[in-house]
Parts: C-alpha cells; structure tokens; sequence
C-alpha cells in the first residue's frame, strides 16, 4: 500500500521532533528542492521554545535570516526572536513587520529572546556566549571551517540541507588543504557525520515544489541513491496561455512546456563566447514571450496568473546574467534573473534556464559541478525551459571526468557527467529546434 505523501513527510518530521528530546548531540536531515525545509526548521524552533530551550539558529544569508524571521513571527508569534546583525544594520521590512523580533548588534542584548537568528559569519564574530541548541540551516552549504568557529556556542545542534545542491565554494587555491581531516571547503554536514557517524540521519520524501513531471528526472539525476517524490501528481498542476502562439520556435517551446513540464530549445551547434548573443537572446526572448501570452497556473492551490515576480532566468556565470538582464529590456521588467548560486533555495513557477555547457569548447569541473544543474533544474512549480546549443552530449563525450581521486576524500554523488547527461536524455525527448 502506497502512503501518501503529505503521511509520508508528516511521519519524517515528527521523527526528528522526537530526536529533539531524545538527547542526540546532533541531528541531521537531508532534504531535495522544496521539500519544506524551512517549514521544518520553524516547527523545530517552536518544539524547542515550547520546551524552554533557548535556540540560536544558522543561516548562511542575510536573506535567510529574514525569511525565517518572517516565516517565525508568522506561524509563533508567541515566540520572541532576536536578530543578531552588524552595527549599522537596517533591518528589512520583513523584520520591521515583526513585533516579536528585536534586532541588536550584541548578543548580550537579546539574553531575553527565546531564539536569536544571524548568518554564520556573524555567529562567528561571538567571542562568548552559549545556548543549548542550535539550528544550522542550509547546512551543506556551509563550510566546516565555519563549523567549527561557531561549534562552541551551542551543546546539541539540528543540521537541515540540500545534499543535491551547490557545496560551499572559495575564491582562492584550496588544493592545499583537499584530502585532509581539516579541509576547510568540506561542507559542515561532511565533517559532522565522518567524526561523528552514529548521528541519527533523516531524509524528507516530497518535494512540494517539484510537480509530477520534474520529481522523477531530478531525482534520478541528482539524488540516485536516496530518491524522493513529488507531493502532487500526474495533472494536478496545469500551465495554461490567455493567448494562443504564432507558430514560432518560441511559441512551439513554451506550448511543450506548458503541456509536459519541460522543454529544450535548441540553437545550432557552435562554439561560442561565454556571454553568447544568440543564446542570450533566446534566453530572453521565451521569457517575454512567456508571458506576452497570459500565462496561467492551475494547482493544489488554486489558480492565478504567472506574473514577471514568478518567472525566474537561470545562468552560471554573472556576465550572462548582466547580457540576459539588458536584452529584456523593459519588456522583462519584474522577472528575476540571476546565477544558481543566488538562486538556490527560491521558487518560481515558470524557469528559463541557459544551459552552463552551452557553446562552450571543454567541459570543466565548474560547469560540470551536478549542484549547478541542480538549482536550475529544481526551482520550477510548473515548467522549466532549457537553452542550449546542440552538441553538449558529444562535448561531454568528449571530456570523460578526470577528476584526480585524493585519498581521504570522500567520493561525491552524483558524479556530475552522469547527471548532464540523464538530465539532456530527457530534454531530448522535449526538443524545439530553433529556426536556423
């Protein structure tokens, strides 16, 4: 008998609700694309406050600090939160609408919250202090350098994250330091479990965001070995135009994503510059067609049109954004485009999405890297399109992975050549040629 997916998710947390009391040093809890990790990490910040515990939690953002704020002060108004920040800090609207939130630079001035938030840089500013828990979130995404700066403030510790997305990244050399016990750019959940492998370790089922039709190709590609499913099913979610197509590449594009949940418009096979004209513009062109056609979005919750502010445009590097952002123009005002990295942990209901390897002549481990692909690929409530030149599966063949394997580092899944090319098989299937 199949259990339902809000039963299945429902069991897993009050699984790592009942670890919170069971004494556990740690916990740790894996999650893929929008299978309500912040929703966990307020429930469990609520149970502790229910019990007396006074809480600080970790968040690798300025802007997620203020979105758990937010999502606090909504759900346990009762609750009273402190915003630790830097002198001269402004706080957002978000934290301003909040009256259960006290924002201070010192810790010592929120002795009397119940639960205190800042980004991990900030925590590791605190030269004294402690509490008896700590809520790390989007734990794979931070550095176990960072780790251990901060592991001295808190005695027991929930570690909520993404295993599938981007790991913790550096701006200089790290080669130094790879295979070591100490290696910094480990992520913190890494090294908690290799010094610590009896830890209780929790992984959310459903993904609510992911619709029936991307659930299955993400999974596969990014997270073979544990897996998950998409809490709405087969026709739950509909994608639907005010405004019928003209019969351009575009349009055969936007009706294949509208109609299976994916598409990949393809352009000619060519090497090309990094900031791409061609791509660029085609990029930009199917998110203004998008919605020059009235887009409208059917789901478990409800129905309402798809706006600019839930379009999103996906890239690697900066100076394809700042290309895609001015060949919008006026005509794209409102939609977000951005790199995977500021993209990860937010969601839209329609993505475009310029393919990392696109044009380009090598396959390096940056483009390669599965928690690139992943964040594009995963941010979607509805559809997702993919711009791509042809030849990236021949390109790929063309540079096996050759990766140097260091003893005393851990092997890492997916492998990202493997996840490439089961996410272009299927973008195979969902292909609209552009016109040459």
């Amino acid at each position: 008998m199949t259990v339902d997916p809000a039963t299945a998710a429902d069991a897993v947390v009050a699984a790592v609700l009942a670890d919170l009391d069971a004494g556990h040093r740690g916990i740790v809890v894996d999650s893929p694309p929008g299978a309500g990790k912040s929703t966990l990490v307020v429930r469990a910040t609520a149970h502790l406050a229910a019990a007396g515990e006074r809480t600080m939690i970790v968040a690798q953002t300025n802007e997620q600090v203020d979105d758990l704020i937010e999502r606090i002060a909504a759900r346990h108004p009762d609750v009273t939160v402190g915003r630790l920040s830097a002198a001269g800090y402004a706080p957002s609207e978000r934290v301003r609408a909040a009256p259960s939130v006290k924002v201070a630079g010192k810790a010592d001035d929120l002795a009397d919250r119940a639960v205190v938030i800042a980004t991990a840089a900030k925590w590791a500013t605190l030269s004294e202090g402690s509490w008896p828990w700590a809520i790390v979130d989007e734990a794979y995404q931070m550095r176990s350098d960072m780790l251990l700066r901060i592991a001295g403030r808190f005695e027991r510790a929930l570690f909520v994250g993404d295993p599938g997305q981007l790991d913790p990244f550096s701006t200089v050399e790290v080669e130094r330091w790879t295979g070591l016990a100490w290696d910094p750019m480990r992520s913190a959940v890494s090294v908690l479990l290799a010094h610590n492998p009896n830890l209780p370790v929790h992984r959310l089922p459903v993904s609510w965001r992911l619709p029936a039709s991307a659930a299955p190709v993400v999974a596969r590609a990014f997270y073979p070995f544990t897996g998950f499913r998409s809490g709405t099913g087969p026709g739950d979610r509909r994608l639907e135009y005010g405004a019928g197509g003209m019969g351009t590449t575009y349009d055969r594009a936007l009706d294949e994503a509208a109609s299976s949940g994916w598409a990949l418009y393809e352009l000619p096979a060519r090497h090309a510059l990094r900031t791409d004209a061609e791509a660029v513009r085609a990029t930009a062109a199917l998110a203004v067609r998008l919605l020059q056609r009235g887009p409208v979005a059917h789901s478990e919750l409800g129905s309402h049109p798809v706006r600019a502010d839930r379009v999103a445009i996906g890239a690697a590097h900066r100076d394809q954004v700042t290309a895609i952002r001015a060949a919008l123009g006026e005509h794209g005002e409102g939609i977000t485009v951005d790199t995977a990295n500021r993209l990860q942990g937010r969601e839209y209901d329609v993505t475009v999405v310029l393919h990392p390897l696109s044009g380009r002549r090598d396959a390096t481990a940056f483009h390669l890297e599965a928690g690139r692909l992943c964040v594009l690929a995963s941010r979607h409530r509805h559809a997702c399109l993919v711009v791509a030149r042809a030849g990236i599966p021949e390109l790929l063949d063309a540079h096996p992975s050759a990766e140097p394997v260091h003893l005393g580092v851990p092997v890492k899944f997916p492998d990202g050549w493997e996840a490439n090319q089961a996410v272009l098989a299927h973008l195979a299937e969902h292909r609209v040629r552009a016109e040459a």
